[in-house]
């Protein structure tokens, strides 16, 4: 999963971080960013009040290549 956070979008309000504390985390400024997001899931996204959080499949090799 290849999993973002858009800082422009954030309010820090930290739902991800307390729901999913293993993938995210408030920084200095107050804003959430990926700290893992090998353990990202499609339904991360869905934590988010203000749509901040996208969750994508990544790009296989395969796929980059063609």
């Amino acid at each position: 999963m290849k999993c973002n956070v858009e800082e422009s979008q954030c309010i820090g309000c930290g739902a991800c971080a307390a729901v999913y504390g293993e993938v995210f985390e408030i920084n200095e400024q107050g804003i959430s960013v990926v700290k893992d997001e090998t353990k990202a899931t499609p339904d991360m996204a869905d934590i988010c009040p203000c749509g901040a959080i996208t969750v994508e499949e990544a790009e296989t090799t395969e796929e980059a290549a063609a």
